[in-house]
């Protein structure tokens, strides 16, 4: 059923944080030759480590196209039920529902509208259609309510909950002129607040540096990992392009309070070394018109703060890099009660995001 005479927050259900208990995950399939190389053989294999490990402390729905049907089924993943959907795309964190809870036990979502990161302005594909019927398509499974918003571009990326009425985002990405552009940012946060039962946005200047697919969605440079508190990707290197956008977001959030009136404590994680796409990897992408290209020699966008909160777990990616086990003895120190599970995640990091952006929780209400 969708609902379209009320807001979430008039109805009295809010976003919970994603550290909050999930009835399970759901993933969607990768499979597009133009953005995954060798038409995603590599990044299947990758995908399906992530599924097997968020499988391991709650269900995951593993959402695949008929074409791809029988090689998922055929993978036989325990505590995966694998379920046909038709997207443009595997990126379900933006494209997906934002589910939305109140403190009855019930649960509805947020079908935001989704144009593939800024529609013919400066998005990524066309079309992006099935993309954008995906939210509809896990309300149903999921026999929800559910809040449609055709006038209101919004990617879950871009948004973070505390759970207790702080909504992290960036301008960068929420005032990009692909999104909403006819709206002032004070629209935009009124509208956050009524679809998220939000009392507060913090806005962060910027995400990362080279995050050109998203236009800086905040899930890869901060995430609260308490009321109150948040990690934040860093680089020390002043001479390096991500210093100047880690130590605007510092200095925002020092400086700032959540909708509680705390002040914000920042743990730093700091980022990879520079990881830059090679020969190899530009050229097993398919070139097509319209499309983002994979060129060699850019500079990905790669960050540990791009981890996923299940159950019991934080599903890390980590790159064979220096800073890999800091990052993971970090996460460690902050989530005691849960285990770090690092996954080799270039290859997600090649289509444009990481484990994240390819999972989206289902609250348990």
């Amino acid at each position: 059923m969708r609902i379209d005479n009320h807001t979430p927050k008039q109805d009295g259900f809010y976003m919970p944080s994603e550290l909050s208990e999930h009835r399970c995950t759901y993933i969607l399939w990768p499979e597009r030759g133009d953005n995954w190389r060798h038409n995603a053989e590599k990044a299947e294999h990758v995908f399906t480590e992530v599924a097997r490990t968020i499988a391991k402390y709650e269900p995951v729905v593993l959402c695949v196209s008929p074409r791809e049907y029988p090689v998922a089924l055929n993978l036989n993943l325990p505590n995966v039920q694998v379920v046909e959907m038709t997207s443009n795309d595997s990126w379900i964190r933006d494209c997906g529902a934002t589910f939305v809870i109140n403190g009855r036990g019930n649960m509805r979502a947020v079908d935001w509208s989704f144009n593939a990161w800024g529609g013919l302005v400066n998005g990524l594909y066309f079309p992006w259609d099935q993309d954008d019927l995906v939210a509809a398509k896990m309300c149903a499974i999921e026999a929800v309510n559910r809040y449609r918003l055709s006038d209101f571009v919004l990617e879950g990326g871009s948004i973070h909950s505390d759970g207790e009425g702080t909504i992290l985002t960036t301008e960068e990405c929420l005032l990009d002129p692909g999104r909403n552009p006819d709206m002032t940012k004070e629209e935009i946060e009124e509208k956050l607040k009524e679809y998220l039962g939000a009392e507060k946005v913090l806005w962060l200047p910027k995400g990362i540096y080279m995050d050109e697919d998203t236009n800086g969605h905040v899930d890869n440079i901060c995430q609260f990992v308490a009321p109150g508190k948040v990690v934040l990707a860093w680089e020390d290197n002043e001479e390096d392009p991500q210093y100047e956008r880690s130590k605007a977001a510092l200095d925002y959030l020092e400086s700032e309070t959540d909708a509680k009136g705390r002040k914000i404590e920042v743990v730093k994680i700091h980022v990879p070394n520079p990881i830059l796409i090679t020969k190899e990897e530009s050229s097993g992408v398919d070139i097509v018109e319209g499309t983002f290209p994979r060129n060699e020699g850019d500079r990905l966008p790669a960050s540990y703060v791009n981890y996923y909160n299940c159950n019991g777990a934080i599903i890390l990616p980590v790159f064979n890099d220096p800073h890999d086990e800091e990052a993971i003895k970090t996460l460690q120190e902050l989530f005691p009660n849960k285990k770090v599970e690092p996954i080799y995640a270039r290859e997600i990091l090649l289509g444009g995001g990481n484990i994240h952006c390819i999972t989206q929780q289902v609250p348990k209400p």
